[in-house]
């Protein structure tokens, strides 16, 4: 089954299947029933989010660091891998562009993931 990113503030719909919010900080405006669960682990890390937003690291260095961070993860990440071979995931995050945002490179992690499976 494909794992997806959408935006946290997207109408759900029943193509989500298994709405996971990885965020740090739950999102102002979304009520709890939008979501399935909320792996706060799987956000960036507070120091990394920070120097992203004021322009101290590119993207490269920024996607570096938060795969280094998600090694402390495997676990959850393996149990979205199992989840994703029988049921669509939904990764949800605020970002407005999902090209540079966190969500997208766990797509990656948990489809690599998969794969080795």
């Amino acid at each position: 089954m494909p794992v997806r990113t959408k935006r946290v503030y997207d109408t759900p719909s029943p193509e989500d299947g298994y709405r996971l919010l990885v965020m740090r900080l739950w999102p102002r405006g979304v009520k709890k029933e939008s979501v399935d669960a909320w792996e706060k682990d799987l956000g960036t890390p507070k120091d990394l989010i920070k120097k992203w937003k004021h322009g101290e690291v590119d993207w490269a260095t920024f996607s570096k660091r938060y795969r280094a961070a998600m090694r402390d993860q495997t676990e959850k990440i393996q149990a979205l891998a199992r989840r994703a071979e029988s049921e669509t995931v939904t990764l949800l995050c605020g970002c407005k562009d999902a090209d540079h945002c966190h969500r997208t490179i766990l797509k990656k992690l948990v489809e690599k993931a998969v794969k080795k499976r």
